[in-house]
């Protein structure tokens, strides 16, 4: 494909290191301010932060076993192991030199109550754990209008649920978010709690050290961060077990993308059903956050739950012949997402990467829906799919958020995307699969135990049951896929038709017992199809200007020009006349694929008959379509370097969210792409659907 516009280097991404290399050796890089940047005093705050990791990069870290999930969480200094006198966001130490006559006043005052653990008449006499809401808020946080940030005193075991963004940084101690632990001297990590998904809450775990002298180093921290009226107010309440964090408020391309629809402009507020129980008049609220009571549930994690992400993350960290496997998998609506994030989250705490296969087409983590990829994560996940979109090392474009039409195609993409996987690769992987767990679905499922290496199989439930043979080793012996039969083949026979008996692995049940398990979200935002636009509209917020400003409606951004000579045009889900072809494809959606061969035009546009199984690179709207200059106008956040590799055009089932087409400012009289002059009652308005895969059993010997 040729663009108009210069070229950029493109990195590629490093091979992982072994899982018992990198144990307490994690480095992250920080937030550049071009990712999250929200105004001129936030863009200097960012610089300062960035300039402090680069003095004393952060390290992650654990200089500890694998904790457990199942039980309490216990923490102990480790033997040898010396901190800096003081440490604040990731800078070298504070010197105590030349103090002034404040700072020593803050010096005798934070020694007389160190380790003493009791309140003044501030607040209350003693530090109750349990969730943080309503007048406890204003004993222990305060906040700094001149610079537009808070600072939060928690004691350990305490919790802050809220709605709303943030930029969190912890300044002493340690929290947990999303099993994902941040301990002081780390970079910022932004949180997203939208109304579409369940709500993010902060624990606090104190600190590892009991032999620090809290007072002194509180003072030192919160001077940096607060004037002294407020510093005086919270340093009292800093014991050995505090955990102190920064919030600051976060405004990014994507946020202020998805706040210019009307629709969307409360995302991060909390929903009608949370209203009565959000905490308005809190020194956080300025900051985009609102917290909730404790009325308001979080994250539930049901005993069962918390044990297979012990036994995971224990196996990771254990001896294993060759890297974990983990295929999770069952019914609609059980939480599998979640479970996810939640362990790589928990693997996060113990290495650097983990490798993430997609097989959800409806429900994807990290890309549009519609597509299978191949993903390595280092970053945690802390807020839904939409809010960290990201480009996978490899991916396929199937081009529907179902497989049942073409199960042939659907499983051969994913042995496409498990070949372009270093067998000798020791990171763990974790497989994620669609909640269609009956008929044809679940023998889906039953091939892919057998076409991949699985070492746990976690299959997720609700109410005793998991809606499904549960997919026992002994049950696989038997057990018929659409593509295999018994006796089973192992991975192993598909990839190298070697004969080795079946491998087995662990088979983990899960049983969720959230609010509403089993059951679709039928507040705002919160169906199935509301979250496939979301990740969509968040793929597009990736054309705005990371610098803050108005946004650009798509109408306005400038397109590339690529010839029609330069690509093929094909259609995934379904048969449409080749003179209709390019009707179908103007203005929608379009997978940014390569074919292995080169594309030839004998003039005009070049049509695919069959959708290929080919590497995609991204996505486009393909804005107009010039036949006298044989030119199509593509909009697409891909880089241009990546652009030029382009040579096939892919229109599939994923339609273009309807606010991007309704919303069109600056047009008077009739809007382009809109009509309102159809009608699907006549014949052949409808697309065809033709279906490609096996034979219902009813429908067995009928033909």
């Amino acid at each position: 494909m040729k663009v108009n516009k210069h070229t950029s280097q493109v990195k590629g991404h490093s091979k992982s290191l072994k899982w018992k290399d990198v144990r307490g050796k994690r480095c992250r890089p920080p937030i550049t301010s071009s990712e999250l940047n929200s105004s001129p005093v936030m863009a200097t705050m960012i610089k300062e932060h960035q300039a402090a990791v680069k003095k004393k990069p952060a390290v992650k870290r654990l200089k500890k076993k694998a904790k457990s999930v199942s039980g309490s969480k216990k923490s102990t200094p480790q033997p040898g192991f010396k901190k800096s006198h003081t440490h604040a966001n990731g800078s070298s130490a504070f010197t105590m030199d030349n103090e002034s006559d404040d700072s020593q006043d803050w010096k005798a005052y934070a020694q007389s109550i160190q380790g003493n653990g009791v309140e003044t008449s501030d607040g209350p006499e003693t530090v109750r754990s349990g969730r943080l809401e309503g007048e406890s808020l204003h004993y222990c946080a305060e906040r700094d209008d001149r610079r537009n940030h808070a600072v939060l005193v928690m004691q350990k075991g305490q919790t802050l649920c809220f709605r709303g963004k943030c930029f969190l940084t912890c300044l002493y101690g340690r929290v947990e978010v999303m099993e994902f632990t941040i301990e002081e001297g780390q970079q910022s990590y932004p949180l997203f709690s939208p109304a579409s998904h369940c709500p993010l809450t902060i624990t606090a775990l104190g600190s590892t050290d009991d032999t620090r002298d809290e007072g002194m180093e509180a003072t030192a921290i919160l001077r940096k961060y607060l004037p002294p009226a407020s510093r005086k107010k919270l340093v009292r309440r800093i014991s050995t077990n505090s955990t102190v964090i920064l919030l600051e408020p976060m405004e990014t391309s994507l946020t202020r993308f998805l706040s210019s629809f009307t629709d969307l402009s409360e995302l991060f507020s909390p929903p009608m059903s949370e209203l009565m129980s959000a905490v308005l008049d809190t020194p956080l609220n300025g900051l985009g956050m609102i917290p909730l009571v404790s009325t308001i549930e979080g994250l539930s994690m049901s005993k069962t739950y918390r044990d297979a992400l012990s036994a995971v993350v224990s196996a990771c960290r254990g001896d294993m012949d060759g890297c974990a496997v983990i295929l999770v998998c069952g019914t609609k609506n059980v939480g599998k997402s979640t479970f996810i994030r939640t362990l790589i989250n928990t693997l996060l705490n113990h290495t650097t990467s983990i490798d993430y296969l997609e097989a959800d087409l409806g429900q994807t983590e990290f890309t549009p829906a519609g597509c299978l990829s191949l993903s390595t994560v280092r970053e945690p996940l802390l807020g839904p799919p939409f809010t960290h979109q990201r480009t996978p090392d490899h991916m396929i474009y199937y081009g529907q958020s179902s497989c049942e039409l073409d199960l042939d195609r659907y499983l051969e993409s994913l042995k496409s995307l498990w070949r372009q996987r270093s067998q000798s690769r020791e990171t763990p992987i974790i497989i994620n699969t669609m909640g269609w767990v009956k008929g044809f679905g679940f023998q889906l499922l039953v091939d892919m135990i057998r076409f991949f290496p699985v070492s746990h199989v976690v299959q997720l439930g609700h109410g005793g049951s998991t809606q499904c043979p549960a997919l026992t080793p002994e049950f696989l012996r038997t057990a018929h896929g659409c593509q295999t039969h018994p006796p089973a083949q192992t991975a192993l026979d598909e990839f190298t038709e070697s004969h080795s008996p079946p491998r087995s692995y662990v088979h983990i049940i899960v049983q969720s017992d959230f609010q509403g398990v089993g059951r679709q979200g039928t507040a705002k935002h919160q169906r199935t199809n509301e979250h496939r636009e979301l990740s969509l509209l968040a793929y597009l917020s990736q054309m705005q200007s990371p610098d803050p400003g108005p946004v650009r409606p798509l109408h306005c951004l400038t397109p590339y020009q690529v010839p029609q000579s330069a690509v093929a045009v094909g259609v995934t889900h379904c048969e449409v006349a080749p003179s209709h072809m390019l009707y179908a494809a103007n203005a929608s959606l379009v997978g940014l694929c390569c074919l292995g061969e080169k594309v030839t035009s004998r003039g005009g546009p070049v049509l695919l008959s069959q959708a290929p199984i080919c590497p995609c690179v991204g996505f486009g709207v393909l804005r107009g379509i010039d036949m006298v200059r044989g030119l199509y106008f593509l909009l697409t956040p891909v880089d241009p370097s990546i652009l030029r590799k382009v040579n096939c055009l892919l229109l599939g089932a994923i339609s273009l969210p309807s606010c991007i087409v309704i919303t069109q400012p600056g047009f008077e009289g009739e809007m382009p792409y809109v009509t309102t002059d159809y009608s699907f009652d006549l014949t052949g308005a409808g697309k065809l659907r033709v279906f490609k895969g096996l034979a219902r059993p009813g429908q067995i010997g009928m033909r």
